[in-house]
């Protein structure tokens, strides 16, 4: 279904600029772009966010544990549970099972704190997707998830 309120490009675009991976990147660049200012302005990063939103859905867990299910490497670990801890919206306790361990876990403030930043995310996502109607939102959703879920099957080692 054509969008009416789409207008076509004075130039037609360069072959190149019609492939799907040059699409996918430079609408990554301006995904990213709206995502990070989005959360700047609440003087916030996305991995406050994933960190904040994993603990929410997954419960308490050791910055390893933490690293594995929000994708956040180890080397950026330390630093953003810091940075949420100093604002009160995590909390750090030893792991009653291994005292050099600690176990992170997500405070009342932090829920609140994952509450802005879903708004402020809810807003990137509108911003981004601004020419599309709801129904081809979803259906790009589904597509690129797609493509993801596939890709990311196609790089697993095999167990």
């Amino acid at each position: 279904m054509e969008n009416p309120t789409r207008t076509p490009p004075e130039t037609p675009a360069a072959g190149w600029e019609r492939t799907p991976s040059w699409l996918l990147t430079q609408t990554a660049h301006h995904a990213h772009r709206l995502v990070a200012d989005g959360f700047s302005s609440v003087h916030a990063r996305g991995y406050h966010f994933r960190l904040l939103a994993t603990l929410e859905e997954s419960g308490p867990a050791s910055q390893a544990e933490l690293g594995r299910r929000s994708g956040i490497h180890v080397s950026d670990m330390v630093a953003t549970i810091n940075e949420l801890a100093d604002d009160a919206l995590v909390e750090r306790t030893p792991d009653p099972t291994d005292r050099r361990r600690n176990i992170i876990s997500l405070t009342a403030q932090g829920r609140r704190r994952l509450r802005e930043l879903e708004e402020r995310l809810a807003a990137s996502q509108d911003a981004l997707l601004a020419p599309l109607t709801p129904e081809e939102r979803a259906h790009l959703t589904d597509l690129l998830t797609t493509l993801l879920e596939h890709h990311e099957q196609r790089t697993r080692p095999s167990p």
